[in-house]
């Protein structure tokens, strides 16, 4: 299972890094195009929607909870009702939320937002379109479930990824060629399509009962159970994640909204390879909480969990080394000043929240989807008061300081209650001092960086010196003797191919 998720988590993290990679390439000609000004709409319009994730009532995760242990049981029938009953739930729930943002957009932008009146006509228009994206996106997740629960993650990542790579290519050539903000959000409408279609072949494909057209009515019940708890913990979940970002944009500025919204994207970019696993290790964990998979269970956590934390801090020196170099280069020299601190204070929080990324999925995987929604509500309350007195008193800095806090606290909270809840065996704590020296030998680079140039070639020195120092650490202290004997292996099995290949 443990390779299952690992070699699943790589074909989602690929379908992650090839459309960031285009992304990457082609978001510098967009802010180019539009203006940082007309970026921040672009990205307001897109934000708002996402605000409303929740409107599937938890029927994308509820489907793949429910479809993997019919799978598990090889009950194909009850599969293909639990994602058709699924999808049905998802298109009511987010019509609720769609047609008021489709009906009442104008007064959204006008009313709700810090938008000049030059661009309130024409981001209207874009957050119809975008509500319409809303929707296709929303029931696209919910039919992707026979995927997920094969771990057919590269049939997920195709159908993923090539409307991204084709949206992150055609943008910039429709804005190139006279296009603008309607534009641009008409191109994503079309990807959305483009990967509905996809999902429903694939999914069909893989599932042939899928396309039957009935309904079972039995499966409301658990299915709405299950997914109202996590409704009710993604409505507060989702507020957590970008509240500050909406006050950016009412408090400050819309310009400044662009600023935190670059350096929020790359900071996340840390965290890929952790959220690339989760997909995976949703339905891994269901199929392995009986009682008498117990062993398995503790062993597959406590093996990912080591694996997140081995590369989490080399990538987080690397990034805290790149930072301003990358943001001056690609989005020019306004970006580099402005986004650089807030992306190290991000940063620190995200250390928090990656780590927290298992544990919060196997309390996921056995349904205590309640937790979170007690959790979320509480934290939620506490974060609205902390989100405005800290941009109102360091703007951009303190919306970072405040989601970085908020995670921290998060993170510990949610590994606490994965051993409460589920009893998972793994001693966070016992890798400390291992870790903490980790973190010593990674830091020359850092402080050199921040404090003396960013721009220093000598960091070309520094950074591979520290970095194989702390993979020495890793490798004597971290890893055990079964791992390294699998991993020698591994390398051994691999040679003569490296061999034949030169």
């Amino acid at each position: 299972m443990t390779t299952k998720v690992v070699k699943g988590s790589l074909w989602t993290l690929t379908g992650q890094v090839l459309p960031l990679f285009v992304s990457l390439v082609s978001t510098p000609f967009i802010i180019r195009f539009l203006g940082s000004e007309g970026y921040g709409v672009l990205i307001l319009v897109a934000l708002i929607p996402n605000y409303f994730a929740f409107a599937d009532i938890g029927m994308g995760i509820a489907s793949t909870k429910f479809g993997s242990e019919a799978y598990g049981q090889g009950d194909k029938k009850k599969e293909g009702e639990i994602v058709r009953t699924a999808a049905l739930i998802a298109f009511l729930g987010c019509l609720v939320v769609a047609a008021p943002i489709f009906i009442f957009s104008h007064w959204i932008i006008t009313d709700w937002f810090n938008v000049s009146e030059n661009y309130q006509a024409t981001a209207s228009i874009a957050l119809k379109i975008t509500s319409v994206s809303f929707v296709i996106g929303i029931i696209s997740s919910v039919l992707n479930t026979p995927q997920l629960a094969r771990l057919r993650m590269d049939l997920n990542t195709l159908v993923n990824a090539v409307p991204k790579i084709l949206m992150g290519i055609v943008t910039p050539l429709v804005l190139y060629f006279g296009g603008y903000l309607i534009e641009a959000v008409c191109v994503a409408l079309l990807t959305a399509v483009v990967g509905f279609v996809a999902n429903v072949y694939f999914s069909v494909k893989l599932l042939p009962e899928l396309a039957k057209p009935t309904i079972n009515k039995s499966l409301y019940r658990p299915l709405l159970k299950f997914g109202g708890g996590w409704l009710i913990a993604v409505i507060a979940a989702t507020l957590l994640v970008n509240l500050e970002k909406i006050f950016l944009a009412n408090l400050v500025s819309v310009k400044s909204l662009a600023y935190y919204s670059v350096a929020f994207t790359f900071a996340n970019m840390a965290g890929m390879f952790s959220v690339a696993m989760i997909q995976s290790l949703v339905p891994a964990f269901s199929q392995l909480l009986a009682p008498e998979k117990k062993g398995e269970l503790n062993q597959l956590f406590s093996r990912i969990t080591r694996l997140n934390l081995i590369w989490l801090l080399p990538t987080m020196m690397v990034m805290f080394v790149i930072a301003k170099p990358f943001f001056t280069i690609w989005a020019g020299a306004e970006f580099g000043q402005e986004s650089t601190f807030p992306f190290y204070i991000l940063l620190l929080g995200l250390c928090f929240n990656i780590v927290a990324y298992i544990p919060h999925s196997v309390i996921m995987a056995s349904g205590r989807t309640d937790v979170f929604a007690k959790l979320y509500w509480l934290e939620l309350i506490i974060y609205i008061l902390l989100v405005v007195w800290l941009v109102n008193l360091f703007q951009i800095k303190g919306a970072a300081l405040a989601w970085s806090l908020r995670v921290i606290i998060d993170g510990l909270i949610i590994i606490w209650l994965s051993k409460k809840i589920v009893g998972v065996d793994f001693k966070f704590f016992s890798y400390f001092y291992i870790l903490m020296f980790g973190s010593l030998l990674l830091l020359p680079p850092i402080l050199f960086a921040v404090f003396y140039d960013n721009f220093s070639p000598w960091l070309f020195v520094l950074t591979p010196l520290s970095a194989c120092s702390y993979a020495l650490l890793i490798w004597k202290k971290f890893i055990d003797a079964n791992e390294k004997e699998w991993i020698i292996n591994r390398v051994t099995q691999l040679a003569p191919f490296l061999k034949k290949g030169n």
